[in-house]
Parts: C-alpha cells; structure tokens; sequence
C-alpha cells in the first residue's frame, strides 16, 4: 500500500476503473483531495475485459494512438457460417491494449493531483458526522464514489443496490495472426455454443482476442460458456492452433441494468458498480468514461458549491436501458439456430443489428467501401 499524503480527503474513489480514474482526473483538476484505493498492485493488472471501444467511447477520452487500433466494421456470422457485414460511414472501434491503457489513465489521475492508492483493499466504512471513515485504513474522506466493478464491496457495504443479472466470459489472447480480417470485429451468433450472448474474435493491439459470453436462461437456468468448443468452431477459418497463448481471463458481466438505490449520504455508485452496462451488448466503457466523469462532476459541485445531492442528480441522468433490456430478456431465451439462420438476413434482422452495432448510422454489406479502405493505416489511428 502506498502510505498516503494525509488522511482527510475530499473525495475517496474505491477501483481504478475506467470509471474510477476518468472520475478521479476530474475531480482532482476541479481542486478535490482526491485518493483512489484498489486491491491490485497496479494499474493495468488482472485485466477483464476485452477493451472495445466504440467511437462514442473514443471521443469521450483521448487514449493514445499507440494503444490502439482502429476496425472500421462488424462481421455477424449466422450459424450455418454465412455471414453479415456491417458498416457505417465514419464510425469504428478501437481494439485497445486495456493494460496499457489503464496505465495511461492511471498517469493521467495521478498528474492532475489525484493520489492513486494500490496495494489497498477497501473493506467497510461508516458515516461519521459528515464525513466517511474507512475501516482498517485510517483514511476519511467527506465523498465516497464506488467505481469498483460488477461485484461492489462500496454497494455491499452500505445497502446500495447490487448487480443480480450477468453474462459469464471466457477470453484467451494469442499472438497476431494474417488469418484474422483486420477490418472487422467477428461475431458469432449459435445459441449452442452462446445461448444469451455471442463470441467473438477481435484483431487486437498486437495480439488476437477470441472470447465467448453466455447469459442465464429466461427462467434463471445456469449456463456455462464452452470456450473450447468454440475454438473448435472458430479455428478452420483462422488457424489459431498454430498461435501462441498469451493471456486467458474471465468473469462476470453485468447485464441487468442499473441498480437501486444508487446512492446513499455522501456515498455513489457509478460504471459497472451501478450497473452502467448495456444489458444487450454489455458495453461499459462509454458510459464509464461518460458518467464516471459526470458524477466527479455532481460531486464537485455539491462539495464546493453548495450543489444538489450528487445520488439525486445522477439518478436522473444514467441511462435506464428501456429496450435494451426489454431486447436482453428475448436474448436470454436463445432463439434456435434454425431460426437465426433464417432471419439473420432478413431486412429487419439487419436494421436490428445496424441499430445495435451502430445506432441505425450505415449500411450493411458494405464489402467494397471496407476494402476501399485498405490503404488506410490501421494501427495507429486513433
């Protein structure tokens, strides 16, 4: 544990999260005392998530070029193989490397004043008067913002709403295949292999992701993923017997929505500690980078200015995911292969799927303006 520069804080974040730092960078450049507690040695270490960013994320934050890489499309493959390109003029992803990228944020909280706290567990706390105290750290601190992922120890602690709803993920990353189109993201839809959700394949920052999520059943049933037979689905078309293994990771994903309560006295939850994930797709890290900051924001305000509760204001703002979630329940049933195969390419499967992946901007099979873009540098170019 870093031994802090004192022990009063104005605004203690519990997770280096991208929620976490994005939230701590602000705070601290507002003028906050700002500490930011983690368990992990590091920043950037025991990462558990694949890192996607849509471009919505990458103009909320600028992460260097050299962290990233840019993929201008979706490939949705149906079961029986045959697949869907997706594309929309002017959007993309970025591949991140997340370890690396949590660095960066990390150095950037740290430089606007924020002290970063690794090596420090939280493990409780109580409202004392106006201020809260932190078991077993002898820290206080007059705001607490929980930005400490899917399974909050802050939401444990004081009575705030806890993620109940999540998809289950395996990933391994390989070394850099040719085998892997570097203009998509490709996605596998098979309620055999993925009942729920879907794998993937991401041609990453020096590396190659392949990774598959399953939710829990519409009536509760448990569902495990089967990564090895999806490697075996995946691995005719990109040989990644032939790849080394660098990294494996899984976890849980929330995906019911926001929680409640959200906050309590001086206390917030924000990123995926609120739920902050869309239950369709399980994205996080927009909202992260969008609503981590807002709620440093709220605070600063109510710290500094006499400002309204920041649990209040922030209730009215995060997103309630209304037919995201209604869409996550029909998900959830594990439509049969049959069908998808069947609808997958049907005008309004494919109106759904632009809306998802690109909210309803583009086209689909869109081949030739994809390869059009083949002299376009694709690392880099964030």
């Amino acid at each position: 544990m870093r031994k802090p520069e004192f022990d009063g804080y104005d605004l203690i974040i519990v997770g280096a999260s991208f929620a976490g730092l994005v939230a701590a960078r602000t705070a601290a450049h507002r003028g906050l005392k700002v500490g930011v507690l983690d368990a992990k040695k590091e920043p950037g270490a025991r990462v558990r998530t694949t890192g996607i960013l849509v471009k919505e994320a990458a103009d909320e934050i600028d992460i260097p070029a050299a962290l990233t890489r840019r993929i201008p499309g979706a490939r949705l493959y149906a079961p029986n193989g045959r697949h869907l390109d997706l594309f929309a003029p002017g959007y993309y992803f970025l591949a991140t490397d997340t370890a690396g990228t949590m660095r960066f944020l990390a150095r950037e909280a740290a430089r606007a004043g924020a002290h970063l706290l690794f090596g420090t567990r939280f493990t409780g706390g109580a409202l004392v008067d106006d201020e809260i105290r932190l078991e077993g750290t002898g820290l206080k601190t007059r705001y607490l913002l929980g930005a400490d992922g899917a399974r909050s120890r802050v939401a444990e602690a004081f009575g705030l709403g806890r993620n109940t709803e999540f998809l289950l993920g395996v990933e391994t990353e390989y070394e850099e295949t040719p085998t892997v189109d570097p203009d998509f993201i490709h996605c596998y839809l098979d309620t055999r292999l993925a009942p729920g959700y879907l794998g993937w394949v991401v041609p990453g920052v020096n590396m190659t992701q392949v990774g598959v999520a399953v939710s829990r059943g519409l009536f509760g049933e448990e569902r495990k993923p089967d990564y090895a037979a999806f490697l075996r689905r995946v691995d005719p078309t990109f040989a990644l017997w032939n790849c080394a293994e660098l990294a494996k990771r899984s976890g849980p994903i929330p995906c019911g929505g926001l929680v409640s309560p959200l906050s309590t006295r001086r206390v917030l939850l924000t990123g995926d500690a609120a739920g902050l994930v869309s239950p369709l797709t399980a994205g996080g890290i927009r909202l992260a980078f969008q609503y981590g900051r807002r709620a440093a924001q709220a605070i600063c305000d109510y710290l500094q200015a006499g400002g309204p509760d920041p649990g209040a204001a922030m209730a009215e703002e995060y997103p309630t995911f209304g037919s995201k979630a209604l869409l996550r329940r029909l998900w959830s049933a594990a439509p049969p292969n049959a069908l998808l195969n069947l609808a997958l390419f049907t005008p309004p499967m494919q109106a759904l799927a632009q809306w998802i992946y690109f909210r309803k901007r583009g086209f689909a099979g869109a081949e030739a303006s994809l390869r059009a873009q083949s002299l376009v540098p694709r690392r880099g170019t964030a």
